[in-house]
């Protein structure tokens, strides 16, 4: 009797595992998330999470084309971490090629460098350094240095006399090295996301989950007004999101707004109405808030925080992740108000960043307001 008894617990408790596997199984959002998600943050925090500083463009100013000059470049252009992108004929160009961001680093050798190397036993090389990312640009010093270090070390065993090459810093755009002048475009971007993205999904899908966007659009109002009236709200907390953030920065961290703060300001509206239309986009994909919250948490933010630039550059990711990376609109944004703000250009230079962020924008709304119109259907 007793193990009749046993055998049916047995066989009932096995039937309730059979079941849960059953349910779990027919679920494929939450077997998406008990098997894709792990898979998901161990490729992105094994690839994306770095101290490492790869890809480092460098340009070089060489105006005598002496020997030794150019030993340097080419042990410069050999490691694994610097590719020469350009040689300099002008120092004039160097402005520039920053504020186009198309270099990371430029060396300036002296003329006849390598005729005062002998003579005199030292030399200076100039390193220009873009310090917007103060830990970024002291890793760059830091490899550039130990370079020049072995160079003079392979020198000084065939000149008995020794040589000493001198690396002379320029630090652009962030002398003080200050962290802040780092994160503060980073974090803008990350807020105005948490604060768009996330509340306005939940907004529209808490009416869902409680029966009451029924009424609202049988309701005489218009589709879009609805819509609207749902995202009005966000937007302008938003954009008092913005105005504190820029205040806090400029008044209590000392960060500048080195550029136009029309056009940071006229940027970062775009960027919230890119922000808002995913919200929207997600609205209409799930049902409950929960299934928002975890879509726009780990849809959203775990990538903006690893693959944006907010805290790990994104050249030094592997080439996969960085064209994963170029359809983050935080990306596109975190770089237009370094630029903007930081580095104080003019709206030229983030034509490029402010067209992708326009062409997303556009995209977002096309495709929510067409999901939210055949919901409707």
């Amino acid at each position: 009797m007793n193990t009749l008894k046993r055998w049916i617990e047995h066989h009932t408790f096995l039937s309730f595992v059979r079941k849960e596997f059953y349910h779990i199984l027919r679920d494929k959002r939450t077997v998406l998330i008990v098997l894709g998600m792990p898979v998901v943050q161990i490729i992105l925090f094994g690839f994306a999470i770095s101290t490492e500083v790869q890809n480092i463009r460098v340009a070089v100013y060489n105006p005598s084309h002496d020997v030794m000059a150019e030993e340097i470049t080419r042990k410069i252009d050999a490691n694994k971490y610097f590719m020469v992108v350009d040689e300099l004929h002008i120092p004039g160009r160097i402005e520039k090629l920053f504020e186009k961001s198309e270099v990371d680093l430029v060396v300036v050798f002296e003329e006849n460098f390598s005729d005062q190397l002998l003579h005199a036993g030292s030399n200076k090389i100039q390193l220009i350094v873009d310090a917007t990312d103060p830990n970024t640009a002291q890793t760059e010093m830091g490899y550039i240095t130990n370079i020049l270090t072995d160079y003079q070390r392979e020198k000084s065993g065939i000149n008995s006399a020794g040589l000493q090459i001198v690396p002379e810093l320029k630090l652009l755009y962030n002398p003080q090295m200050r962290s802040a002048y780092n994160f503060v475009p980073g974090v803008m971007g990350l807020i105005l996301m948490l604060i768009c993205a996330m509340m306005t999904s939940i907004s529209i899908v808490r009416e869902k989950e409680r029966g009451t966007m029924e009424i609202l659009l049988v309701s005489p109002v218009r589709p879009l007004s609805i819509i609207l009236a749902k995202v009005l709200p966000y937007m302008v907390l938003s954009c008092i999101n913005l105005i504190t953030i820029l205040l806090l920065s400029v008044y209590l961290l000392e960060v500048p707004v080195a550029g136009s703060l029309f056009w940071l300001s006229f940027v970062s509206l775009v960027f919230i109405l890119v922000s808002l239309s995913l919200g929207l986009l997600i609205s209409t994909l799930v049902n409950t808030q929960v299934a928002a919250m975890l879509a726009s948490g780990m849809v959203l933010i775990l990538p903006v925080v690893l693959l944006s630039g907010l805290i790990f550059p994104v050249q030094s990711m592997p080439l996969p992740l960085q064209w994963i990376s170029s359809i983050i609109p935080a990306k596109w944004y975190i770089m237009a108000v370094r630029k903007l703000m930081i580095q104080g250009v003019g709206v030229v230079y983030v034509w490029k960043e402010l067209v992708i962020l326009s062409s997303m924008a556009f995209l977002l709304v096309a495709i929510s307001l067409r999901k939210f119109k055949n919901r409707l259907e």
